[in-house]
């Protein structure tokens, strides 16, 4: 057994180290809009569920190397809302377009050939060809990490969401089918895994 103590490596270490092991992540594309009405559009792996009363999910925004905020999390604390996507095979070519860096007047959604959405409870459209997406208002931003100076290395951010809308194609009687969503999950470097093999053990009593 190798120890690897993280002050001593570097922050690309730590991160080759933390995204090498914790995988496969589920991958959030992230839609917010900025005070011009521009439809920001995102994937972000480093996502999960906080808790289901209220439902809330969290989204980790690393910052940029200058320190300031990526657009994504500029324009959620800005605007308070965004909108949550589970990435599936359907969209995965155009999610992945998403991740492209193009200043923020530009449209990551038109980018991609992705198509908006208007949401039902927030302003902030969604993108159509996603199975799964959730209306989220802001509950929350935690600014974390950081250098010795203190300034943050990243945004977490904690939505609640306000508004499931699910694919009448992988809905039944409450529950979603996971084998039908086809999500896409994240590993290291530019690999992604596709849903496999399933098995079940039952809890504990």
């Amino acid at each position: 057994m190798i120890s690897i103590d993280p002050a001593s490596v570097s922050t690309r270490d730590n991160y080759k180290l933390l995204i090498g092991s914790i995988a496969p992540r589920p991958i959030a594309m992230v839609t917010t809009m900025n005070r011009d009405g521009v439809l920001n559009a995102a994937p972000f792996s480093f996502f999960n569920i906080v808790t289901a009363n209220p439902p809330m999910v969290s989204i980790a925004v690393q910052r940029k190397p200058d320190g300031t905020r990526k657009d994504t999390a500029a324009n959620a604390v800005a605007g308070g809302e965004f909108v949550v996507h589970v990435a599936d095979e359907g969209y995965g070519e155009q999610m992945n377009r998403t991740a492209a860096s193009i200043p923020s007047e530009e449209s990551e959604v038109e980018l991609a050939g992705l198509t908006p959405v208007a949401s039902s409870k927030i302003r902030v459209p969604g993108i159509a060809e996603a199975k799964v997406r959730m209306e989220c208002v802001l509950e929350r931003v935690v600014e974390l990490g950081g250098d010795e100076a203190g300034a943050p290395s990243c945004d977490l951010l904690i939505g609640r969401v306000v508004c499931f809308h699910v694919d009448e194609t992988i809905y039944e009687a409450g529950r979603i089918d996971a084998a039908a969503l086809r999500p896409l999950s994240r590993l290291a470097g530019d690999d992604y895994a596709r849903l496999g093999e399933r098995f079940t053990m039952e809890r504990p009593l």
